[in-house]
């Protein structure tokens, strides 16, 4: 068979392809590495709960035009992501306000969190901050950096603050009010019915084929193709020809407690090095869930190897050059169009990646 658009990966940035695609009268068939659609959305439900599989994922945007796109495919429940930090045992509020600025250091007025932020940034000297220690504590001062930046930003990284460069810290919101919303978009919430029935509905129409890599499809396939859309990895697509760009991945160790609730929140940090995990999900809070079970996820950051999942690009100066040239090679492939994540090598969230799709469809006349 012809398809106008082979599409490789099934996660939410070829989901919104798709539907664009198909409403439009073309024909897309889907080839996918994993057992299910939606990629790093999946969700799937335990003991009446539906699971973030790889990950907490909340929506938020401000763009109303991806607010109303998505709410055609589920009804969102109106979650506000209130994340909490663990740090030795105090609970602290996220991202840093004064109920953190109370609990730090006792003060009830945004003049007195503010006059001591200021003397701990005053301890650069005015310098130019030359690693990522320095750059979060001409931010945000040297308490908040050690309470609440520095280990979780360790794990995460598997490196010191002090080998990490700069720029990777580009900024650390400061609210000097008591919201704790951790974030400032107007639309927010959770599907109902969890993020794999939207995909479902997204991709419905569609002929989807899970299980299999593209490199073992392409070679036995006998279908012809109008264009190709690649959201895996382009190093890989190139048989890293140029080297293998850096990520970081993440181990989840999950478990099903017999118990109505662990934590009393969705999402704690754990911002003490010496825990090893970065922090602990509680599924059912995602959804308001009154189950008599619960079931949480630990999360463990990890230096990816081949056959992991990657996650996060790691955007500093060796692989932002490497990708650099990675997309050279990708101009000389016009049959092919690389999008999302990893075929992008750049951190999105769930709206950004929609509204990437959308500029792409809009570029191939399917908007």
């Amino acid at each position: 068979m012809h398809y106008d658009y082979l599409l490789v990966g099934a996660g939410l940035f070829n989901a919104v392809f798709c539907e664009h695609a198909l409403r439009a009268g073309k024909s897309c068939l889907v080839v996918e590495r994993r057992s299910h659609i939606a990629g790093n959305i999946y969700t799937e439900q335990v003991e009446g709960i539906d699971v973030h599989v790889y990950g907490a994922h909340i929506f938020h945007t401000s763009d109303e035009a991806v607010w109303e796109y998505v709410n055609r495919f589920a009804g969102f429940n109106g979650f506000i992501n209130r994340v909490k930090a663990n740090y030795k045992g105090t609970i602290y509020s996220m991202p840093f306000n004064m109920y953190t600025f109370e609990k730090l250091w006792g003060v009830k007025t945004a003049e007195e969190a503010q006059a001591i932020i200021e003397r701990q940034r005053a301890e650069l000297g005015g310098k130019q901050p030359q690693n990522l220690e320095e750059q979060a504590i001409s931010l945000v001062g040297r308490d908040v950096y050690e309470t609440l930046v520095k280990g979780y930003t360790e794990k995460q990284w598997g490196r010191s603050c002090k080998d990490l460069p700069a720029f990777i810290i580009r900024r650390l919101p400061l609210r000097f009010t008591y919201d704790d919303n951790y974030f400032n978009d107007k639309y927010q919430g959770i599907p109902t019915e969890g993020y794999t029935k939207m995909a479902e509905k997204m991709f419905a129409g569609a002929k989807i084929v899970l299980n299999t890599d593209y490199a073992d499809f392409i070679k036995d396939t006998k279908d012809t193709f109008g264009k190709t859309v690649y959201t895996g990895r382009a190093d890989e697509f190139f048989g890293y020809k140029l080297g293998k760009l850096d990520y970081r991945t993440v181990r989840f160790e999950t478990e099903v407690l017999d118990m109505p609730d662990y934590q009393g929140n969705a999402v704690i940090n754990y911002t003490e090095y010496e825990v090893p995990y970065t922090r602990i999900i509680e599924h059912k809070h995602f959804n308001f869930g009154k189950q008599p079970k619960t079931i949480i996820s630990r999360e463990y950051p990890a230096e990816y190897a081949e056959g992991m999942e990657a996650y996060y690009p790691v955007n500093d100066e060796k692989n932002t050059a490497l990708n650099e040239r990675y997309n050279a090679l990708k101009a000389e492939r016009p049959d092919v169009i690389f999008g999302g994540r990893l075929g992008e090598y750049k951190y999105y969230d769930m709206d950004k990646v929609i509204a990437s799709a959308f500029a792409l469809c809009e570029k191939e006349g399917l908007r």
